[in-house]
């Protein structure tokens, strides 16, 4: 288990795995976008036959968006497009507007994402400037509590089943208060039983393995 760095891709943890411990089967359980943080769980060798079930279970994020403001991308990687005054809300309207994005929910995922789409990631789609109509699908969210909230900016938690985008979640929020938002900010905290706590830092993951070779089979994942 890793702690995804900062601007980081998922595939430029795996690679870096790789050539630490010198092997080609390796795979991780659950994308993360580069501008997001957090528990990636690795898995080599046999254990890569794991990486279905880890990638089906519940997961846990904490994040930051920021109202009144929208980007394409619905995080930091693109400009802000739209600005919508945010001073006649309330901390009671923003914490009501919670609720119905708890339960089984419609939801479309951002255009900027790796969905798969003729056989092609959205994203390069986006970046062409495509338009794409895209189809929504059922996702299940079990919690999104707001931990803090500093208008414009708000900070939340959410505990959700597989193939949920958070940043949907946030952009949806916005469009629900009337004024936009977008994601600042995203880490992953827990993927089933496994939690960041317990996770490496790159840096010292690779040390150990540089120092233990033999012992690679027990720190990964």
């Amino acid at each position: 288990m890793v702690n995804k760095p900062y601007q980081w891709t998922s595939f430029d943890v795996v690679n870096k795995i790789r050539y630490a411990i010198r092997m080609q089967k390796i795979g991780h359980a659950g994308t993360l976008d580069p501008l997001a943080t957090g528990l990636l769980i690795l898995c080599t060798g046999k254990l890569t036959k794991q990486l279905e079930s880890l990638q089906g279970m519940e997961k846990e994020y904490t994040g930051t968006m920021m109202l009144g403001k929208t980007t394409p991308s619905y995080d930091s990687e693109t400009e802000v497009d739209t600005e919508t005054e945010t001073s006649h809300l309330t901390e009671a309207q923003v914490q009501a507007a919670t609720a119905p994005f708890i339960g089984e929910i419609d939801q479309l995922p951002p255009m900027f994402s790796a969905v798969k789409v003729e056989g092609e990631r959205l994203y390069k789609k986006a970046r062409r400037g495509e338009s794409i109509e895209l189809k929504a699908r059922k996702v299940n969210i079990s919690v999104f509590e707001l931990t803090a909230i500093q208008l414009p900016e708000v900070h939340f938690r959410v505990v959700c089943a597989k193939g949920t985008y958070i940043r949907s979640l946030v952009h949806d929020f916005g469009q629900a208060l009337g004024v936009g938002a977008y994601m600042t900010a995203l880490c992953r905290t827990r993927i089933g039983e496994h939690r960041l706590e317990d996770a490496w830092q790159i840096d010292d993951l690779v040390a150990q393995i540089k120092e233990n070779p033999q012992t690679n089979s027990e720190v990964l994942p």
